[in-house]
């Protein structure tokens, strides 16, 4: 069922929160620290270990794709609720932490497109028009 996608995703959000939590309150910030990043790390990583062990059901895979969907919207309307201007204030963290995790999702990207040597997508299949009768025709 679509609904076991959606499980995941809630179990991977509430360890995200826990753990942005904690690591808000080892950095001394009095706030969650990447919490939906770390959801969505989890949600790939659950996502990819059970695809392996075929415990991921084509609902499941559904419930789990339309989450993944919808992760800029939420990150983004989550974003909004954060004050950049007080973080910025508050010390060079924020920024050390933004630019750092600018490099580090670049080196990442780029040293997975230099060592991925899979194979390309096959062509999907031309579906054809279905065919239509004129009204009143028969």
């Amino acid at each position: 069922m679509i609904i076991y996608g959606v499980a995941l995703l809630a179990i991977c959000t509430l360890a995200g929160v826990i753990l942005g939590d904690m690591l808000g309150m080892l950095l001394g910030v009095k706030s969650n620290v990447g919490g939906v990043g770390i959801a969505m790390i989890l949600l790939i990583c659950v996502r990819l270990w059970m695809h392996k062990r075929g415990g991921l059901t084509k609902d499941c895979e559904m419930g789990v794709g339309f989450w993944g969907a919808m992760y800029i919207p939420v990150v983004v309307a989550m974003a909004a609720n954060q004050n950049v201007v007080a973080a910025l204030h508050g010390g060079p963290l924020a920024v050390l932490a933004a630019v750092g995790s600018v490099v580090v999702c670049g080196c990442t990207i780029a040293l997975i497109s230099r060592t991925h040597k899979g194979e390309p997508l096959p062509d999907e299949p031309v579906a054809l028009a279905p065919t239509s009768t004129v009204a009143g025709g028969r």
